[in-house]
C-alpha cells in the first residue's frame, strides 16, 4: 500500500506500527493546530488514539450500516405509489413510446372502419369510390 498519499513525507519511511504511535499531525492535511484542537477536545494525541476514539468508531459504524439499511415502510410506500402512478400513466402493454412529438396515433386505412375513423375517412372512402362523409363502412 502506498501510504505516502495519506501521511506527511517525514513519516514515509515508518512502518504501520510506528505510524499508530505517530502524532495525528502525521496524517496528510492535519495541521499541528488541528492536532492540538483534537487533543484539547478529545484527549487524543496519536493516530492510534484517534482511531480508538469511540466517537470516530460510532460515526464509522453508522456510515457503514447506513449503506446496508433497508428502506423504511414510508419510503417503500412512496415508491410503490410512484410505481403504480407511472404504470397507470404509461402501462407496460402500451405499444407506443413516450415522445413529446406524438400528437395523434395514425392507423393504416385498411385497418380502420371509415365510418368511425375521422382522421382518414375521406381518403379511405375515396379509394373505394364512395363519397366522403357518407358514413358507409368499407
Amino acid at each position: 500500500m502506498n501510504l505516502e498519499s495519506i501521511i506527511d513525507t517525514q513519516f514515509k519511511d515508518k512502518c504501520l506500527r510506528e505510524l499508530v504511535a505517530a502524532p495525528i499531525s502525521a496524517l496528510r492535511g492535519v495541521s499541528a493546530a488541528d492536532a492540538r484542537a483534537l487533543s484539547s477536545a478529545f484527549g487524543v494525541n496519536s493516530i492510534g488514539e484517534l482511531a480508538d476514539l469511540r466517537f470516530f468508531q460510532w460515526a464509522t459504524a453508522i456510515k457503514v450500516l447506513a449503506a446496508e439499511e433497508s428502506d423504511t415502510k414510508e419510503e417503500l410506500a412512496k415508491e410503490t405509489l410512484l410505481d403504480d402512478a407511472v404504470e397507470m400513466t404509461f402501462p407496460a402493454s402500451d405499444p407506443i413510446s413516450v415522445d413529446s412529438g406524438i400528437t395523434r396515433i395514425e392507423v393504416a386505412p385498411e385497418k380502420v372502419d371509415a365510418a368511425t375513423d375521422h382522421q382518414s375517412a375521406a381518403k379511405h372512402e375515396a379509394g373505394h369510390g364512395k363519397r366522403a362523409g357518407s358514413g358507409n363502412a368499407a
